[in-house]
C-alpha cells in the first residue's frame, strides 16, 4: 500500500519557513515583501483563486495589493498598469490572474511583467533561465516547484540513477517540471496525446508526473511497481453516490488502483494543490531577498 503524500503538511512547512524569512527581512532592512495579483473580469474561479492568494499573502505578512479591472479594459490600460507595478519598489513580485478575457493578448501581458518580479515563472525570460539551468536567477512555476520539494523530500536533493516520466508538455507544468528532473540528474521522458504506447513507457517510471487535465487516465497499468507517483490533475467529476447532481475531485491518475503499486503517491485533494500556493509565496519571498541583494531561504 503506498504512503500518501501530505502535502498539505509539507506546505505548511514550507508557509512557516516564508512568514520567517519575511519577518526576518521586515526587521533588519525594513523591507516587507509585496505581491500584487492582477484580476481582469469576473470569472467566478478566478475570483476564488485571487481571494486565497490575497488572504495567504497577508497571513504570511506581506503587503498585498489586488488590482481588480473590468473584462472589458483595453489592452493598453493593463499594460500600463503592469509598468507601474514594475516601477514600484514596494512590489516585489507581480501575478497576473489567467485566463484573460478574449480580445486580450496573454503572451503580450505576461510578457510586460519584470522577470526579477515574475512569480509566476510564466515570462520567456525564467523559462528560459530555467532551460539553462539558471535556477538561482529564474522564477520556476509554482505547481512544478511544488512537485519537486515534494519528491526533494521524499527521495532527497540527487536524482541520479531514477528514471522520470512527465506525462503532458505544457509550458505551466509538463515543460519546466522536466527541466527540473533534469537538473536534478534524473534520467527524463516527456510523454503526451500522441505517445505511442503511453502504459509501457509509464511503467518504466521510478518517478511518474502526470499532467495532463484528463480525470483517472493513468491507471494501474501505467505504474511500475514501488514508483512514486505525482498526480498534478484537478479533475471535477459526477458523484451520483453522494447525491444527485454532485461532484468531486479527481486527478489524473486512478489513485485506487495505483495506491496497490506505488510505494507512494499524492492525492487529489491534498497533494499538489496546497503546494502551488506555498510555492507563490516562497517565490514573493525570494523576490523580495534578491531585491534587497540577499540570500534568499531555500525550501
Amino acid at each position: 500500500m503506498a504512503t500518501r503524500i501530505d502535502g498539505k503538511a509539507v506546505a505548511e512547512d514550507v508557509l512557516a519557513t516564508v512568514k520567517a524569512a519575511a519577518a526576518d527581512l521586515k526587521t533588519r532592512r525594513g523591507i516587507t515583501p509585496g505581491l500584487a495579483v492582477v484580476l481582469v473580469g469576473e470569472d467566478p474561479a478566478s475570483q476564488v483563486y485571487v481571494g486565497s492568494k490575497g488572504r495567504m499573502a497577508r497571513e504570511c505578512g506581506f503587503h498585498s495589493v489586488t488590482h481588480r479591472l473590468p473584462a472589458d479594459v483595453t489592452e493598453a490600460a493593463l499594460l500600463a498598469l503592469i509598468d507601474t507595478l514594475n516601477a514600484d519598489p514596494a512590489i516585489h513580485g507581480i501575478l497576473q490572474q489567467l485566463p484573460l478575457p478574449k480580445g486580450l493578448d496573454t503572451d503580450a501581458v505576461v510578457g510586460r511583467i519584470h522577470p526579477d518580479k515574475d512569480v509566476d515563472g510564466l515570462t520567456v525570460v525564467n523559462a528560459g533561465r530555467l532551460a539553462s539551468g539558471l535556477v538561482r536567477e529564474a522564477f520556476v512555476p509554482c505547481t512544478p516547484a511544488g512537485c519537486m520539494v515534494l519528491l526533494r523530500r521524499a527521495l532527497g536533493q540527487d536524482l541520479s540513477g531514477k528514471r522520470a516520466v512527465v506525462v503532458g508538455r505544457s509550458n505551466l507544468v509538463g515543460k519546466p517540471m522536466a527541466q527540473l528532473l533534469l537538473l536534478a540528474n534524473a534520467t527524463v521522458t516527456v510523454a503526451h496525446s500522441r505517445t505511442a504506447d503511453l502504459p509501457a513507457l509509464c511503467r518504466e517510471a521510478d518517478i511518474l508526473v502526470a499532467a495532463i487535465g484528463r480525470p483517472q487516465a493513468l491507471g494501474a497499468d501505467c505504474i511500475k511497481p514501488g514508483a512514486i507517483v505525482i498526480d498534478v490533475g484537478i479533475n471535477r467529476i459526477d458523484a451520483p453516490e453522494r447525491g444527485d447532481g454532485k461532484t468531486r475531485l479527481v486527478g489524473d491518475v486512478a489513485f485506487d488502483e495505483a495506491t496497490a503499486i506505488a510505494s507512494a503517491i499524492t492525492p487529489v485533494p491534498g497533494g499538489v494543490g496546497p503546494m502551488t500556493i506555498a510555492m507563490l509565496m516562497a517565490n514573493t519571498v525570494t523576490a523580495a531577498y534578491r531585491a534587497a541583494d540577499e540570500t534568499p531561504p531555500t525550501f
